[in-house]
């Protein structure tokens, strides 16, 4: 469901809008999580944990959705890097925070915990996150339907009215006008992974999240195993990956933002602080990949040594700072990846980073799935060997994607302005009044 979710929700804001998926996502989990806390049927548990999953697994692909619409491609990376923040750490800390309740209070309460969480984020986001989908409100500038409407809206139309400036109501409703809302279509996700410039760098990715996920999963039963640790034990033992991971949120993007300003310096592209820089012409590929190729392979070695690390039954130590190293390399490796895909396809961001939790969530379940039987057949430490390599294996895949990107996205280029006047006569056609007032 983790994987599944977002290909709805990811299509139906990039077309709704950021403000009415968010506060759906809402309910769904909320109303799962009081489901949860108040049953104790197994059944029961199972359904509304899927619920649970779809409802709060969306709202990754809404957050690097809003960064699209907000940011533009010189400051990007290092936002799309605070996003991923939130979804890195939150593995490491609910371990610690679900084992907790768990020994001290009782496992009902672990959901009404994640109520008042959620209603502490929520709350505030219903009440003052303006609708930033450029489908919608353009630049910023022009005014949302009523029914997409925050405070921070009515504040800003109310300023406006008593400067005396106008208020572009025919913007909003000749948008509104080209807009179609319809069922999410989840093959519009499968669409974009059988495309060369979306689909093999998130195979690429989703390659990392199985070497990151077999990690991360044979952390209980083989630190329970090795160092005889209770479950509270074992989840603190998560805490050095997650701070690499918070530590690789700040360092990378200021990394990623540095690489592209320098591409454009190279090329003579000026950069402009709240302007989009064209990049039908510019190396996007290869000013985000090549920050991610250092800590790809450093991570790829970390993995392979975590495996070896276990299997010889070391000091602590050892296994806790390679896992430090893991999350710093992985996280960062990933949030140059999405950078890049936001870069690429910037209208259509939720859709993007849908796709990209589609195949990284259902690859990496499998890996999941599979490490402890690999860990039975052949050991620890060829297990972590095996999904180390991988991910070494298939790295010249970026190389191919730096060198072919940007013919690849010309031609999608063209071929967008070859079909765009039969589009336009076609819209004539069907809509001749329309056309007449406009």
């Amino acid at each position: 469901m983790q994987g599944l979710a977002p290909t709805f929700v990811g299509e139906f804001s990039d077309n709704a809008g950021r403000r009415p998926a968010y506060l759906i996502c809402a309910i769904i989990y909320i109303a799962a999580n009081i489901g949860l806390a108040l049953q104790n049927s197994y059944p029961a548990l199972m359904v509304l944990r899927c619920m649970q999953s779809a409802g709060s697994s969306g709202t990754v692909a809404l957050a690097n959705a809003v960064v699209a619409d907000i940011v533009t491609p010189s400051e990007r990376g290092i936002y799309i890097a605070y996003t991923s923040v939130a979804p890195q750490v939150g593995p490491t800390l609910g371990p610690i925070i679900g084992g907790l309740l768990a020994q001290y209070v009782d496992w009902h309460f672990i959901f009404w915990f994640l109520v008042i969480v959620a209603a502490v984020v929520f709350i505030p986001i219903a009440f003052f996150l303006p609708e930033t989908c450029r489908k919608i409100v353009g630049d910023g500038s022009i005014p949302p339907p009523k029914w997409h409407w925050s405070i921070t809206n009515t504040i800003h139309v109310r300023r406006a009215i008593m400067e005396g400036k106008p208020i572009p109501w025919d913007q909003r409703d000749e948008l509104a006008q080209n807009r179609r809302l319809r069922f999410p279509n989840p093959f519009a996700v499968l669409a974009l992974l059988i495309q060369k410039e979306c689909g093999l760098p998130l195979l690429f990715i989703a390659l990392v999240c199985c070497g990151l996920y077999s990690t991360v999963a044979l952390i209980p039963s083989q630190f329970g195993r090795i160092y005889g640790f209770n479950e509270l034990q074992i989840s603190l033992c998560y805490i050095p990956f997650g701070c690499g991971c918070m530590i690789a949120a700040f360092v990378r993007g200021y990394m990623i933002d540095s690489r592209f300003r320098y591409h454009a310096k190279r090329l003579g592209v000026p950069v402009v602080r709240n302007r989009k820089t064209d990049l039908t012409n510019f190396p996007i590929e290869r000013a985000r990949i090549e920050v991610a190729l250092p800590t790809l392979f450093l991570g790829s070695a970390c993995i392979i040594g975590f495996g070896w690390t276990l299997q010889s039954e070391t000091n602590l130590a050892g296994p806790l700072i390679l896992l430090f190293v893991i999350g710093f390399c992985v996280s960062a490796t990933m949030n140059s990846i999405a950078v890049l895909m936001i870069d690429i396809y910037p209208g259509r961001a939720g859709t993007v980073t849908a796709a990209n939790n589609l195949l990284r969530c259902w690859l990496g379940s499998g890996a999941t799935a599979l490490v402890v039987p690999m860990i039975d057949a052949m050991g620890i430490g060829w297990t972590c060997s095996f999904f180390g390599l991988i991910v070494a294996l298939f790295s010249p895949i970026l190389w191919y994607i730096m060198n072919r990107g940007p013919q690849w996205r010309r031609e999608t280029a063209e071929k967008k302005v070859r079909a765009r006047p039969i589009d336009d006569c076609n819209v004539t056609m069907l809509k001749p009044r329309s056309s007449a007032r406009s």
